[in-house]
């Protein structure tokens, strides 16, 4: 691969790919507010979402980091926080803050949403501007955290897009990145296989402790996902059983160690390497907890044509399937039908993918972003309070 790669590399050093300015509300009764400032000043993002009215305990504490990690993330160059109250707006945009990008907070309680959308929209047409004057500069693929997951999977995925991104896993370790898996409750019949590669002992000890306590939460409301499919897209598709789903989930994970786990939204700290972070299996709802903790592209195999996006996170859809190819050409960014015809070999799959993954990295919107797809969706523990 000798194509060069540019991006935006952050105040605290780490590196993005895109550029954004969003308008990040703290509860779901601040959406409209900070949709209004988007719609009033251009170049904003905003990112309404359903949660953080009383949430407590782990459940709040998802939360914070959800959001904290979203403004975080290096695919985001400022941040604008609404909330209804100051407190919990504070507390995030100083989250935020500690990575060194401008962000500001506003409060609606005891202003209202005029004022607070006035306020708010001076200071994002302040943070646009000096964001689109940053330039993208020369970077290497150690530079980026790249996230993975499959949906709507069926036969062909597990034979031919989740190998090739399997592919594209392992050279961007060799090449010193940091690449996120997850999907807890659909590694089951093959969570021996991903143990087995933990760096040591107590990294298996707590994986394998994080799955027990996923699936038994599945278990403790009478679903057993032993021998079963949860999904009727997976049977149609060929897929009988979670075990089958499993090895393919698992077959695009690669061959490297896996040197962390991670809660959801949480930050790699052991340096670059193959990460497990505890994941629903939900694609928005897992991407966009990959994105909070730091990824900025993320690799999606799909069999039947999922069509998922995220605002922050650029989603590269692959396929081997030639009808999804077909009927679905506008999502699918990586046509890899090849392999099931014997075309291409496995390694020209992974070339092909990591040429998109370049031009992706250097600006190409990928499909989902074309079309507007921008998921955000955010993970709750338990009922509120």
């Amino acid at each position: 691969m000798g194509q060069q790669l540019f991006g935006y590399r952050r105040e605290n050093g780490k590196v993005g790919i895109r550029n954004h300015v969003i308008i990040l509300p703290v509860d779901d009764i601040s959406n409209a507010a900070c949709e209004a400032v988007a719609r009033q000043v251009q170049g904003t993002l905003a990112l309404p979402h359903a949660y953080g009215r009383l949430q407590y305990g782990p459940d709040l504490d998802l939360h914070f980091r959800t959001m904290i990690g979203t403004g975080s993330n290096p695919n985001v160059a400022a941040v604008i926080v609404i909330g209804i109250e100051q407190n919990w707006a504070k507390k995030i945009a100083d989250g935020i803050a500690e990575t060194g990008k401008p962000v500001s907070y506003f409060s609606i309680e005891g202003n209202g949403d005029f004022e607070t959308i006035r306020a708010a929209s001076w200071k994002a047409k302040e943070y646009v501007q000096w964001a689109t004057e940053l330039q993208r500069q020369p970077i290497e693929l150690k530079d980026l955290t790249i996230s993975i997951k499959c949906g709507e999977s069926d036969t062909t995925t597990g034979m031919g897009s989740c190998p090739t991104v399997s592919q594209a896993v392992d050279r961007l370790v060799d090449a010193g990145a940091t690449v996120f898996f997850g999907e807890t409750s659909e590694l089951t019949g093959g969570e021996h296989l991903i143990s087995e590669r933990m760096a040591t002992p107590e990294l298996r000890e707590r994986f394998l402790a994080i799955y027990e306590d996923y699936v038994g939460e599945i278990a403790s409301k009478g679903v057993d996902l032993l021998g079963s499919q949860p999904t009727q897209g997976n049977i149609a598709g060929g897929l009988s059983t979670i075990e089958e789903k499993a090895l393919g989930n698992i077959a695009k994970t690669g061959s490297k160690e896996v040197v962390g786990v991670l809660d959801p939204a949480d930050k790699p700290e052991n340096g670059p390497g193959l990460y497990f972070m505890d994941t629903s299996s939900a694609a928005a709802e897992c991407i966009t907890l990959m994105a909070a903790g730091g990824a900025v592209l993320h690799l999606f195999p799909t069999g039947q044509g999922n069509i998922i996006g995220n605002p922050i996170e650029p989603v590269v859809k692959i396929t081997a399937n030639p009808i999804t190819a077909a009927t679905m050409s506008e999502h699918i960014d990586v046509d890899v039908q090849g392999l099931l015809s014997r075309n291409i070999s496995l390694e020209q799959a992974g070339d092909q993918l990591m040429e998109m993954i370049c031009r992706t990295v250097n600006g190409r919107l990928t499909c989902a972003e074309a079309l507007g797809h921008r998921e955000f969706v955010m993970t709750k523990l338990y009922r509120s309070a």
